[in-house]
């Protein structure tokens, strides 16, 4: 009786490990997109100079994306579920701060700080699901609700920021964030197992430094780049240093006796092809999501309410078919499931390159929105499985950290290329006047998207080769090691 009990309970507790789980994975995705709308709120507020405003997002982008790898290393070392509620303390405390913010610097300041903590908790969460669930049907199925809120995030922070920028004020938008935040960490003590990489006793502290200070700098690199152009001196050299830096991380890895990314990772076949088609999806959902947001708001002249509800067909359908995707995957395998995803993913694009000047929601955007909520649910589960596929549990924190990575890095050198290219085709309407030139404006505006997701359709084909090329299971019995053996961690500290 007893022993039915606890097997009865098990499956309870994996599935309140992964409501923890996913909400915190939820609201770390949806901080990346919720903010955008706030920010003319935010300009007004705080006094924001015009070339300042960005920050607010570079801030939060640049330290997310830098300290993704180290994150996971250290939940590996110092413990998952440890690392995982300290990542949430910091972006808890560092949400109150930025709703509280008096100045620009401020804000900026504790926007890096709550950046900091996303990338703390969110490798250490995928991590704590992996070692969860079993690799198969059963980790499929965990991933398919994380990648529903990985995946519907961005679009739902557009959605709530637009709600609550219009009826409350801009501060919540940081505010909804810490009673989840407060929440998630008295459930975590109570619903997740602690677990850490065997024998990860030695730190890579020169690894740890030259990735972290190279992913930043490439980060803001391509933040300088849409504003100064990637010809300019500061663009180049910034590129240069961040390139230096991470031709420095490969060379330290490679003679590290305990390497913060261990260089055999990359003989899994299917981990590597992952994590490149994972920078191309990455690309896809930061750039459609900014470049469909500014062509509601500054072409058809919707609302920030109007907008975030244009954006619920999205957010749905990835919910719905991210759970489809799962199933998919665990029937037909990674390979056509992504492939399929991401083909789906570039006839969406395809349709957005033919957006008018006076777009109608239901007859130019709604079906498209449709197609897309389906291929990114059909890419963002499939990605994550492929990626967490081989991997041995005592890995498990830099593999996360690793695809996360991967993707953000990916967001973002995606959305800069794709901004300055749609930038450069979009006309002023200088010359002209009145009617005359406001129609030129919105005609060159609407054109410099078009050529932006003409550019992301071509990503979304490039993807699906890759997928389609790349992604081979292992074969079945095949025994996986991990990276570092306790063997050899013993001969590092008697050393």
């Amino acid at each position: 009786m007893l022993q039915s009990s606890i097997i009865g309970s098990r499956p309870r507790r994996k599935g309140l490990a992964l409501a923890v789980i996913v909400a915190a994975q939820f609201m770390v995705v949806l901080d990346i997109a919720i903010v955008n709308v706030a920010l003319p709120a935010i300009k007004g507020d705080l006094h924001f100079a015009e070339g300042n405003l960005q920050w607010v997002i570079s801030a939060y982008a640049i330290l997310f994306g830098g300290v993704l790898l180290l994150g996971g290393r250290l939940a590996d070392v110092f413990g998952r579920r440890r690392v995982f509620m300290i990542g949430l303390a910091v972006f808890s405390i560092s949400s109150l701060l930025c709703g509280l913010s008096w100045s620009e610097g401020s804000l900026i300041a504790f926007r890096a700080l709550q950046g900091l903590g996303g990338a703390l908790f969110a490798p250490a969460g995928l991590s704590i699901l992996m070692t969860t669930f079993a690799e198969g049907a059963e980790r499929n199925r965990a991933l398919g609700i994380w990648g529903a809120a990985s995946g519907s995030g961005g679009a739902a922070g557009v959605l709530l920021g637009g709600f609550l920028t219009s009826y409350l004020n801009w501060s919540w938008v940081f505010f909804i964030n810490v009673p989840v935040g407060i929440a998630v960490i008295a459930a975590a003590p109570l619903v997740l197992a602690e677990s850490r990489g065997q024998g990860h006793r030695h730190f890579d502290v020169a690894g740890a430094t030259s990735v972290t200070a190279g992913v930043m700098l490439l980060v803001y690199a391509m933040t300088r780049a849409t504003q100064e152009g990637w010809g300019s001196f500061a663009t180049v050299s910034l590129l240069g240093a961040s390139l230096v830096l991470l031709a420095g991380f490969v060379a330290i890895e490679l003679r590290s006796p305990a390497p913060l990314l261990p260089m055999q990772i990359f003989r899994n076949r299917m981990l590597s092809a992952a994590n490149a088609t994972a920078a191309v999806i990455g690309a896809i959902a930061f750039s459609e999501f900014f470049l469909l947001t500014l062509y509601m708001q500054q072409v058809l002249g919707y609302s920030a309410i109007e907008t975030g509800v244009g954006f619920a067909a999205v957010t749905f359908t990835i919910i719905v078919f991210s759970n489809v995707a799962q199933t998919l995957v665990t029937r037909l395998g990674v390979r056509s499931v992504l492939a399929t995803g991401l083909t789906l993913d570039a006839v969406a694009l395809v349709w957005f390159t033919q957006l008018p000047v006076s777009g109608h929601y239901f007859w130019n955007l709604f079906p498209a929105f449709l197609i897309s909520g389906v291929g990114l649910a059909l890419s963002f589960v499939p990605v994550t499985i492929a990626g967490l596929a081989g991997v041995h549990r005592a890995d498990a924190g830099i593999a996360s950290g690793l695809i996360n990575t991967t993707r953000q890095v990916g967001g973002a050198v995606g959305l800069a290329a794709v901004t300055t290219i749609a930038a450069s085709y979009a006309s002023t309407g200088a010359g002209a006047t009145g009617l005359a030139r406001a129609a030129a404006v919105d005609g060159g505006l609407t054109r410099g998207f078009q050529v932006g997701f003409a550019v992301l359709a071509g990503a979304a084909v490039l993807g699906a080769v890759i997928s389609a090329a790349m992604l081979r299971p292992r074969p079945e019995g095949a025994v996986v090691e991990p990276l570092m053996s306790p063997s050899t961690t013993r001969l590092e500290e008697a050393a």
